[in-house]
């Protein structure tokens, strides 16, 4: 029995499961802040928008990144007004990118192999 077949279907069925993730549950992911960014603004004072109007913290340091006006910058797709859809359809793009890079890199990797001694590949005396 060949072993492409179960292979294949455990790739669709994770890409299916992480399609379906990205599509649909990143639009309940929680817009408070992580971790890092509660950290980061350790010892500042804000107000009720969450600008920081007082203290000192790293946070006062932060700046726009540099790609903010691209069109899939803050988690979402310019040009749809919909933030639900931009969400879904901007984490689905998101998975399909890199699932491509991943399996092209793994394709690269399979095709150039290890390197193969003239024994193993019957031409070598023996």
């Amino acid at each position: 029995m060949s072993t492409k077949r179960p292979l294949w279907w455990f790739l669709a069925g994770g890409l299916l499961v992480a399609l379906l993730l990205a599509g649909l549950v990143s639009n309940v992911a929680s817009g408070s802040p992580d971790g890092l960014d509660y950290t980061a603004r350790d010892g500042c004072t804000t107000d009720a928008d969450g600008t920081i109007t007082g203290g000192t913290c790293m946070a006062q340091q932060e700046q726009e990144h540099q790609t903010k006006d691209s069109p899939l910058a803050d988690y979402g797709i310019k040009g749809i007004d919909n933030p639900y859809l931009s969400t879904g359809l901007s984490g689905v793009l998101g998975v399909l990118v890199t699932f491509a890079v991943g399996g092209g890199v793994f394709w690269l990797v399979r095709r150039r192999g290890p390197a193969r001694t003239p024994a193993e590949t019957g031409t070598g005396k023996g």
